[in-house]
């Protein structure tokens, strides 16, 4: 108990580096656009990126950079992050493009396609939102790579099953029994409720459907605020949940929570015992940051990593020693951010025992400032004790 509440300390051999930088572009959200491992052992992240001046506030504003038109692209490392190629760069999703346009016409699913093996590890599920997250119009999207990312089928949505909005965000997990599960997030028809829900494929990947809810209709993920700031900066309980999977068959899914986006969320965590199906709270993470990837680590340990939007800002993490109920001190791996902006991180273990996490970053002594430094994607390796 008492363990968790001491004193932050500083992650020791922390080395950052830059994963992908362009002056003139906003890059960011690693965390709801993909991370995967391929059989070969190289590693491949997915991002937004979007044209950007840095000349004025709205350059930065992420009512105009993620709802209009931003690209999500992947870039692979094949050296365990020691380097990022540049020559990998390759679109994975256009939001720029007409959306309409894409899924008319062609097929709805995959059921013409070769059954997937989920188990194996250079089938790659990726998922988003068109055409924007979080909205009461909006639809998840899905596309599959059975090549390590080389390629990608054609994009396809995922039926409603009922809900009035779903957004995918890029956190498949998949059961021992070749199911694949997907997490994402339904929203009421007014926008103001989200709720963070199971999916998973149907015969071999033709289809994915509805499974279950992961947190109780009781405490449904109203929003309790005012509502004169706009959805994206409400007030939200439960969303952008992302899962894994623990020796003993159970499921950990965190979800974030916030007051604030800008500064006042957190990081909770539930678990399932069947397979997905039924979920129950665990634990409560931290006071501050969101959203929080989960590892677990060869010795049996798990890592949540969170970016953290107060002052300091940067990037944190805490380590679980039983299966995520109650979590150590926090760990700070960096503290230089240039402002609130910033974060969503993906995490492996790189090495026994050491840690690798990319995610979006800005610094404050950037010598380019628009509310923060250039939104960049970094990443960091560090021992986490």
């Amino acid at each position: 108990m008492t363990s968790q509440f001491q004193p932050p300390i500083r992650a020791r051999d922390a080395e950052h580096s830059i994963v992908y930088r362009n002056d003139r572009e906003f890059c960011g959200w690693p965390f709801i656009s993909g991370f995967w491992t391929v059989a070969e052992g190289h590693h491949l992240v997915a991002f937004k990126k979007k044209p950007a001046s840095y000349t004025s506030a709205a350059d930065v504003h992420h009512d105009e950079v993620a709802k209009v038109g931003p690209q999500m692209v992947t870039l692979r490392t094949r050296d365990n992050g020691r380097s990022w190629d540049p020559g990998s760069l390759q679109l994975l999703y256009d939001l720029g493009a007409d959306q309409d346009a894409m899924f008319a016409g062609g097929p709805p699913d995959y059921a013409a396609d070769p059954p997937v093996d989920f188990l194996d590890r250079n089938v790659l599920v990726a998922s988003g939102a068109t055409p924007d997250y979080f909205r009461p119009h909006s639809r998840a999207w899905i596309r599959v790579s059975t090549d390590g990312g080389s390629t990608w089928r054609r994009p396809i949505l995922a039926t409603n099953a009922g809900l009035p909005s779903l957004s995918g965000h890029a956190s498949p997990l998949v059961r021992p029994d070749g199911v694949c599960l997907l997490f994402m997030t339904a929203v009421s028809a007014d926008g103001w409720k989200r709720r963070p829900v199971v999916y998973a494929a149907v015969e071999g990947g033709a289809y994915w459907t509805f499974v279950s809810m992961i947190t109780p209709n009781a405490d449904d993920g109203a929003a309790d605020s005012e509502r004169n700031v706009g959805l994206r900066f409400g007030a939200h309980r439960y969303f952008y949940p992302r899962g894994i999977m623990l020796p003993d068959g159970a499921i950990i899914v965190a979800v974030r929570c916030q007051r604030d986006p800008t500064s006042i969320l957190w990081t909770e965590i539930f678990r399932s015992v069947d397979g997905g199906r039924t979920w129950g709270f665990l634990s409560r993470v931290n006071d501050w940051g969101a959203p929080g990837d989960l590892v677990r680590m060869r010795d049996g340990r798990i890592a949540c990593v969170y970016g953290y939007r107060l002052p300091p800002f940067g990037l944190r993490a805490r380590l679980s020693s039983d299966g995520g109920a109650t979590w150590g001190r926090e760990i700070v791996l960096r503290d230089d951010g240039g402002s609130w902006d910033l974060g969503y991180p993906r995490v492996i273990e790189h090495v026994p025992g050491r840690l690798l996490t990319v995610y979006y970053m800005n610094c404050k002594d950037d010598p380019i400032q628009m509310n923060g430094g250039v939104r960049h994607i970094a990443q960091t390796v560090f021992t986490p004790d």
